[in-house]
């Protein structure tokens, strides 16, 4: 009877210490309520950032008070404490050997702190070693026990309920590395003016589709990335109307004068980025690569490859861009917090062996820029692009002479059969944004290209020569952050899309050049209806389409929703 009565005597002894060091503790206590539950377990009185927090918390184990430099003997909770670590070695102190007893105590620390001396006197008592317990100790044991029950409970339901979560998300998680993203795009298209590029009236209806787009990002170590897209799409180009690129949207297939989408899923973007050192990032394209992966297109709030921003493939970026695309690889490397270097090649057939395609014998892009930020809020950006066998995607079909011999409808159709128009361009491009405040943005590009024609190509229609053109774009842009709601936006684009200006004189007489100047004039809203919700309603109008004051103005209209997961 006498060994059972000292096992529980035993408890006694260490409530009574953790009271005596707790008395002051309690005359600051936080309020319990919900909203200081979520505080961390040790508040700090001195305030001191979160961040260093943890690594300050955490408490080494003493064996002796002399182990702790800010105890001394005529502290008032000295014996106390010095039963608590020498008596049952039950308390802690801070990595720096400081143990900080006048900082401010909750009731959750107290009973955690409680609960840990608990389970040091429940060891004691299975290794039969506690025999200077007294019945006073159990007493206070007993009503301490019955004070913190509420506390003490609720903080075993918390663990319980994390376990049982993260067991769940353990379960159920889709990979460890890997984390699905997605984007849904339902868009009316409607034609409420114009005529098409040849002359004829456009058919003012109305078209509804979708784009869908689901990306797998995975990352092996926290800093590369490997992006995986699927998409689908049941939108045809708007140039298979209007029989020009000028007022394609971004959000259909890029293809210009593309038709008879179906939303057929397929591999879009697959890439995957790795840091070499901590300045350069290496991006490696396989497939459907564009040159805005790894370079700044300096067209903030404008692109958003068609999922935000510009409604257009002009208002989305400089078409200088756009010959860009395929497979291959790019690099930028960050000099310093000012200037930054992107290089890149792409190839536009790197899958196909036969001759005239290939990563090197093909199509293909390659693009150099250097951007400034020479002060806050202003960025620029120099642009040098040289293509083989790639268009702009954007502006007349003269423009666009390899594509629109191909691909246009009309083009076919009066020449019998589609025509493969060997091309080299090199392109020079300056852009401009400047955020002067944080709810308006101006900025704006200009774009040259020089296209020569490779070889002389016969047609029914007679001989188109070698020879050059002379191609230039410009565009002002500006934008209204946060207007009428935080992450909302408004847009205007006013300029011309790719016009050729010159001819050298076989091509002039053959094809000639683009006599008059078509605006390009784009106004959209872009409302953030929630976090995972934006409606952009918007206008193109188009004047002189095909640069041909002939073709009477295009206007199109669309209101783009997109779904965001």
């Amino acid at each position: 009877m006498q060994k059972p009565l000292s096992y529980l005597l035993l408890i006694s002894a260490v409530s009574s210490s953790i009271i005596s060091i707790s008395n002051t503790t309690f005359a600051g206590e936080i309020s319990t309520t919900s909203e200081d539950k979520n505080q961390p377990l040790f508040v700090n009185s001195s305030e001191k950032p979160l961040e260093n927090l943890h690594q300050e918390q955490t408490m080494a184990q003493v064996t002796s008070v002399s182990q702790l430099s800010d105890v001394q003997p005529t502290d008032w909770a000295f014996q106390a404490l010095q039963s608590l670590v020498e008596r049952y070695g039950c308390i802690a102190g801070y990595p720096n050997s400081t143990y900080r007893g006048n900082r401010a105590l909750t009731r959750y620390e107290f009973a955690a702190g409680l609960n840990a001396c608990l389970d040091r006197v429940n060891e004691l008592l299975a290794t039969a070693t506690a025999d200077l317990v007294t019945k006073e100790d159990l007493a206070k044991l007993q009503k301490l026990q019955e004070e913190f029950a509420a506390e003490l409970a609720t903080l075993r339901g918390r663990v319980d309920a994390l376990e049982a979560r993260t067991s769940e998300l353990e379960a159920n998680q889709f990979s460890t590395t890997t984390k699905l993203s997605g984007t849904a795009i339902f868009a009316p298209v409607s034609f409420f003016a114009g005529d098409r590029a040849n002359g004829e009236k456009l058919d003012r209806n109305t078209a509804f589709g979708d784009r869908i787009r689901l990306d797998f990002n995975t990352s092996f170590t926290g800093k590369d990335l490997l992006r995986t897209r699927l998409q689908a799409t049941n939108l045809n180009a708007v140039s298979a109307s209007t029989l020009t690129p000028e007022g394609d949207l971004r959000f259909t297939n890029n293809d210009t004068f593309s038709s008879g989408n179906n939303n057929s899923v397929e591999i879009d973007a697959l890439l995957y980025s790795f840091p070499l050192g901590d300045k350069t990032t290496v991006i490696l394209e396989a497939n459907a690569g564009a040159a805005d992966d790894f370079t700044n297109t300096v067209n903030p709030f404008f692109d958003g490859d068609g999922d935000f921003g510009a409604l257009s493939v002009f208002g989305t970026r400089n078409p200088i861009y756009y010959p860009v695309d395929g497979a291959g690889i790019g690099l930028r490397h960050q000099f310093n917090d000012q200037i930054e270097l992107s290089l890149g090649y792409l190839a536009g057939s790197p899958d196909d062996p036969t001759s005239g395609n290939g990563l090197f014998n093909g199509a293909y892009g390659a693009i150099g820029q250097l951007t400034v930020q020479p002060t806050k809020g202003l960025t620029l950006g120099f642009t040098y692009v040289n293509s083989y066998n790639a268009d702009l995607g954007a502006g007349s079909n003269r423009a666009n002479l390899r594509t629109a011999l191909a691909s246009n409808p009309a083009f076919i159709d009066a020449l019998g059969e589609e025509i493969d128009l060997p091309i080299s361009s090199n392109s020079y491009g300056f852009q401009a944004s400047f955020q002067l405040s944080p709810k308006f943005v101006i900025g704006g590009w200009v774009g040259y290209t020089n296209t020569r024609t490779l070889a002389a190509v016969d047609t029914n229609l007679g001989t188109i020569p070698r020879g050059e053109l002379d191609i230039w774009n410009y565009a002002v842009t500006l934008a209204f952050p946060d207007l009428g709601k935080e992450g909302s936006v408004g847009g205007i684009i006013v300029g011309m899309e790719p016009k050729v200006t010159g001819a050298s004189s076989g091509l002039r007489d053959a094809v000639g050049t683009d006599r008059d100047t078509s605006l390009h004039i784009e106004g959209f809203y872009q409302y953030k209806l929630s976090e995972n919700i934006s409606i952009t309603p918007g206008v193109i109008w188009l004047t002189a389409p095909d640069h041909n004051s002939n073709n009477d103005d295009i206007v199109i209209g669309t209101i783009r929703t997109t779904f965001t997961f």
